[in-house]
């Protein structure tokens, strides 16, 4: 089956360049469906999706749209059509993986397509400010792929013919290079910071492929929060067992290292069991190498490596933190329940390490059990979230949970 790839671009400013961008994609044995998301005209290059087509998508015509005010809303218009086009496209298999170019104008809008599409799709976009500061990290599909368009600006080039022939190579090789997620064990989704914060996983893995799942683990470090919420409210997950949500505390807290405001909300909303912990919940991450958050001046901190550092939150910033979880555990549809290790929640704030605070948890724990109420529940670990009695306590209400029918059983090989 021939490996398709949707090109989108704006064709009156870029056509010679999409037009070398699909001469690269078509020499590499692929197809190439070109999406024209500019509003000025048609271009040189005739591509298959119109720009008609995609202005009718967002309920308006191009001469609306040209009419909207300025390039900026224009655009934003012109973004929202080519994401619910190509959304509905992929879903009805008409192309494999998306293949966006521009500078900060087609840039802005790629990133609204590349996150209609679902997480495992290939997604490359080929920018002049790729990797930039202008792109905040909540604009970026956790999987998206990026590299820098040098000598792109104006015409085309030597430099540029090979970033156009270098992005084109990504996106073909990514497409037939991928791998459908399916598979006959449920999917079991955990957080975890590392694994030298938080460690259960190195518990909780083989046992839970000894009762027939498959475990799929991830960084919460931003993007990490981001796919995970990204297929828990896909469904993807027979159950998740969500125990880092520092990127919680670092959305509230302003940080950069953030996964949105969505967090802890994705499996809730698609009725997926839950099982819950407030790891790493005493810390807020900042990047290493720049200055530490305004208002945290003497407070304990933790240098991890050269990128990221996090410091000590206070008792308060605590409280506000359980009852962010708190409102969102009351949210879930489906089967919740909060572990609470009284005995800590990282490695870290053990006695003697950097961010040992018993104020700091206790106010936690006791904001928690004043905020989690039925119909989620309440388990207390007398335990830190890294000693066995946690994992013990997690795979206990797992156990019950698939003895009861809420879980669907493993698949024992």
């Amino acid at each position: 089956m021939t490996t398709t790839v949707l090109i989108v671009g704006t064709v009156d400013t870029k056509s010679d360049e999409i037009a070398c961008l699909r001469a690269s994609v078509e020499q590499q044995g692929a197809r190439a469906v070109v999406m024209d998301v500019g509003v000025l005209g048609r271009g040189g290059c005739v591509a298959e999706i119109a720009n008609a087509e995609v202005a009718a998508e967002a309920g308006a015509t191009l001469a609306e749209i040209a009419a909207s005010g300025d390039e900026n809303s224009a655009m934003a218009l012109m973004a929202l059509g080519a994401s619910r086009l190509a959304r509905r496209l992929h879903a009805a298999g008409r192309f494999d993986g998306l293949l966006a170019l521009g500078g900060t104008m087609a840039t802005d809008l790629a990133l609204d397509v590349a996150a209609a599409l679902p997480l495992g799709v290939p997604k490359v976009v080929l920018s002049t400010i790729a990797h930039s500061h202008l792109i905040p990290p909540e604009r970026i599909a956790p999987d998206l792929m990026m590299r820098l368009w040098a000598g792109g600006l104006y015409g085309l080039n030597r430099v540029c013919r090979s970033a156009l022939a270098q992005a084109a190579g990504a996106a073909v090789g990514a497409c037939r290079a991928a791998v459908a997620p399916a598979g006959p064990r449920p999917v079991v989704g955990m957080t975890s910071l590392g694994s030298s914060a938080l460690s259960y996983m190195k518990t909780l893995q083989p046992a839970l492929e000894a009762r027939g799942y498959e475990l799929a683990v991830f960084h919460t470090t931003g993007m990490g929060g981001r796919a995970f919420e990204d297929l828990a409210v896909q469904g993807f997950f027979a159950a998740v067992m969500d125990f880092s949500l520092q990127e919680l505390v670092n959305h509230l807290g302003g940080s950069c290292v953030s996964s949105g405001p969505d967090r802890l909300r994705g499996a809730g909303r698609a009725g997926v069991p839950q099982i819950v912990a407030p790891g790493a919940t005493d810390m807020l991450d900042y990047a290493a190498w720049g200055a530490r958050p305004a208002g945290f001046e003497g407070r304990p901190e933790h240098a991890h490596n050269r990128l990221i550092a996090s410091v000590l939150i206070t008792p308060q910033q605590r409280r506000e933190a359980a009852r962010a979880i708190g409102e969102r555990l009351a949210e879930a549809s489906g089967p919740t329940c909060l572990l609470l290790p009284t005995g800590g929640i990282e490695a870290w704030d053990r006695p003697g390490q950097p961010l040992h605070d018993p104020e700091g948890l206790a106010a936690l724990v006791d904001e928690l059990r004043a905020r989690v109420a039925p119909p989620a529940r309440l388990v207390e670990v007398a335990a830190h979230i890294n000693d066995a009695a946690f994992c013990d306590a997690a795979l206990a209400v797992f156990d019950d949970w698939v003895h009861k029918g809420l879980v669907p059983r493993g698949v024992v090989r």
